[in-house]
């Protein structure tokens, strides 16, 4: 290769580099922010190909699609009955003038922008609890709350010297007591059904005792209904008895005197085990047998 080839190919590589150094791309989703000597020359916020000055201009990029901001804050914030209580929420944003952006907050990063939003967002949720009740917080007025931090926070980044962001959404994603203070409320809760528990217990003993009485009542008059009855039928049987008695004993006086002894002597003797000692000469009931065998026995049983 000839010097005069060598010449040509060194300055065609110059100028490739030199072509390389002033074009750059920006796509849709960023900024390219074009710096001169430390200073902002331009911003180019559509997407395409673009050119610099090489070795003299330098390109940042920036997203300038929808961020989200979680809170990372655990301190509990004061309602206005003084309850303590820590909320979580959101936000969505996005930077849409890098030129306010990078001087007013000190970077061209996010994070930059989501550390100074996080303290705005952080005063404005505290001021609107302040002059809300919990009852407010988690019902009726929850939809204006956010309303209202969201326009505080646009009322500080659209200030005097704005953020170059704009502010989407802002949203909570939970209330709740601070640690110490549910505890109490569970206890309280624990407390309440306890009650309500014994209270239920005495109820039922009351009805449970309530009911046994009158099952008691009820079974003392069905026993007592069944006593009359059996003691009716038992003497309407006697009387039916004694009739039959009378009339059977009127027919034969032997067999009446020989009945009752019988009874006498089934009466005398108990149990099984009772033993009776009687002489036969001298006993009524041996006579009447004997008699009774001698005469063929006509009126024995």
């Amino acid at each position: 290769m000839t010097n005069k080839a060598k010449i040509l190919l060194a300055v065609l590589v110059v100028a490739l580099l030199a072509l390389g150094a002033s074009l750059f791309i920006v796509d849709q989703r960023r900024f390219g922010v074009v710096y001169q000597f430390g200073q902002i020359q331009r911003v180019i916020s559509e997407p395409g190909l673009n050119a610099k000055i090489p070795f003299i201009q330098t390109v940042v990029y920036m997203d300038k699609r929808l961020l989200t901001l979680d809170s990372q804050d655990t301190e509990p914030m004061l309602t206005a009955e003084k309850q303590r209580v820590v909320i979580d929420w959101y936000v969505r944003w996005r930077i849409t003038d890098p030129q306010y952006y990078i001087p007013n907050l000190g970077g061209a990063t996010p994070a930059v922008g989501a550390m100074q939003l996080n303290r705005v967002v952080r005063n404005a949720f505290q001021e609107e609890i302040n002059r809300r009740t919990v009852s407010q917080l988690l019902s009726s007025q929850r939809d204006e709350l956010m309303a209202d931090v969201k326009a505080k926070v646009l009322a500080a980044v659209r200030g005097e010297k704005p953020w170059g962001m704009d502010i989407s959404d802002v949203r909570i994603t939970r209330i709740d007591y601070a640690e110490s203070i549910t505890e109490d409320v569970y206890r309280r809760m624990q407390a309440e059904r306890e009650r309500v528990a014994r209270e239920l217990r005495a109820t039922g003993a009351a009805e449970a005792e309530r009911i046994r009485a009158e099952a008691d009542r009820q079974r003392e008059v069905i026993v007592a209904h069944a006593q009359r009855d059996a003691e009716k039928l038992r003497g309407e049987g006697d009387a039916a008895a004694t009739r039959i008695y009378a009339e059977a004993f009127g027919k034969d006086e032997q067999f009446a005197a020989f009945w009752r002894s019988l009874n006498a002597y089934r009466g005398s003797i108990g149990s099984k085990g009772d033993v009776m000692v009687v002489d036969p000469a001298g006993s009524a009931f041996f006579n009447t047998m004997r008699q009774g065998a001698g005469k063929g026995a006509p009126s024995a049983p």
